[in-house]
């Protein structure tokens, strides 16, 4: 209780101990909140192993007093009262608004999943860590260009995994990627409906070509576009440079978007060029920014993402970004982790071969990984419906076998509508018992 108090206390000040009324609004201060909780929770995630079991406890006990700001952030719905004399009138009842009753079952089923599987490392496997990647002796020697050196190594058997281990940590990387593109679609959309803020808006350029560069903004308006062909052109090779034409890109879009909605011929933010040539460069360019989503998930938020939430008011925006933004990055750290177990594990059965085919993977198109974005299309690899047990009617199924090549890039928010139906939450329920991967597998 006093744990509570102390943590609410915090929130209703805003951050500002002095009580001065200097402090961050409730929107901003409980999306911190969330956020320093997940650290404090997960931390660097450096191995493949369970959290703490006090850890653990401390995690569900303080989300779920976060969370519980939800259930008060109601709208007022028309409902039918029958009366006692047998009259039929219509009133007005309160319903936990529409966005947060859709997406916070479905986050706390995503969040509940990637801490089973972190679960399912608890009992001893066929591989182990070194202290770290600079411990490690068959690194000794080599050039450090690892950005992750302190990382612990991965460790297998000489001649590799078994078959079973093998195919068992397959199984925890289907889920865990799942849950990945799971919480990516709903960030975004809780992204997109956030308003952009006036201070953003006020330091743009007045035009989309004098963000993007005359190279970008040339390569955008030929006749025949090709993303893969832009892309390698560009120097992407480190970090800043991607997050650099991220917030380049982003700029440029609401830039257009502005322009298409200006009624005012003689406004500053009105040009020359045509309504259907913004719209052409609009598209492309949201075609580029989902090919570095995909291509780069671990990057830092753009400028635009954060200026959004740091402006923001909207305290349901606020959690469910939060909310999802923390499991997103959960999902990668562990998938990442699982990757350095079966890379090793590639090592360890061929050398050669594991190399040059780490090697394709990273220099491999933007176009390959936009395909790698829809699981459908290899017939071994579980889309999270078919983990979680959810069947889909014949016209759900066609929406998402719709959902590829072309179609994927610019219908890629309709997957938020798939994991937050509440059709989907009413099932989810109803399988409450699915919790840990292992029961199904």
């Amino acid at each position: 209780m006093e744990l509570m108090k102390e943590k609410f206390a915090k929130l209703l000040l805003g951050e500002d101990m002095s009580g001065g009324g200097k402090g961050v609004s409730s929107a901003l201060a409980l999306s911190n909140a969330i956020t320093n909780l997940a650290a404090s929770a997960f931390g660097e995630q450096k191995r493949l192993e369970p959290m703490a079991v006090e850890t653990k406890a401390r995690w569900r006990k303080e989300i779920d007093w976060l969370l519980s700001v939800t259930d008060h952030i109601v709208e007022l719905v028309p409902s039918r009262q029958k009366s006692k004399d047998g009259s039929i009138m219509e009133i007005m009842v309160t319903k936990q608004r529409n966005d947060l009753l859709m997406n916070i079952p479905a986050l706390r089923k995503l969040d509940g999943m990637l801490l089973d599987c972190l679960d399912n490392f608890k009992d001893p496997h066929e591989f182990y860590y070194t202290k770290s990647k600079a411990d490690d002796d068959s690194q000794k020697g080599k050039a450090r260009n690892d950005d992750k050196w302190w990382i612990p190594t991965p460790k297998v058997p000489p001649n590799g995994l078994s078959d079973a281990t093998r195919k068992w940590l397959q199984y925890q990387k289907d889920s865990v990627t799942q849950v990945l593109k799971a919480a990516m679609a709903i960030n975004a959309q809780v992204l997109t409906e956030m308003e952009i803020p006036e201070n953003y808006i006020d330091a743009l350029p007045k035009n989309g070509r004098a963000s993007l560069g005359d190279l970008i903004y040339k390569s955008m308006t030929e006749e025949f576009f090709d993303p893969d062909c832009l892309l390698s052109a560009l120097d992407l090779s480190t970090e800043h440079k991607i997050l650099d034409l991220k917030n380049r890109i982003e700029a440029s879009v609401v830039i257009w978007k502005r322009k298409m909605n200006a009624k005012d011929t003689k406004s500053s933010w009105s040009s020359a060029v045509s309504f259907e040539k913004r719209e052409l460069l609009e598209d492309r360019a949201e075609t580029i920014l989902l090919i570095l989503k995909h291509r780069f998930p671990g990057i830092p938020q753009s400028d635009l993402d954060i200026s959004k939430i740091q402006y923001n008011r909207d305290v349901g925006h606020a959690i469910l970004e939060s909310y999802s933004r923390i499991i997103e990055s959960l999902a990668f750290t562990v998938l990442s982790r699982i990757e350095d177990v079966m890379h090793a594990d590639s090592l360890a059965r061929s050398p050669p071969n594991a190399e040059q085919k780490r090697n394709q993977t990273k220099e491999r198109t933007p176009k390959e990984d936009l395909e790698q974005v829809n699981p459908a299309e290899t017939p071994t690899s579980k889309t999270l419906l078919d983990f979680m047990g959810w069947n889909l009617d014949h016209g759900e199924t066609e929406t998402v076998k719709d959902s590829s090549n072309d179609a994927e890039v610019k219908h890629l928010s309709k997957a938020t509508t798939i994991i937050t139906t509440k059709k989907f939450i009413e099932r989810l329920e109803h399988l409450g018992g699915l919790r840990s991967p292992t029961a199904r597998h």
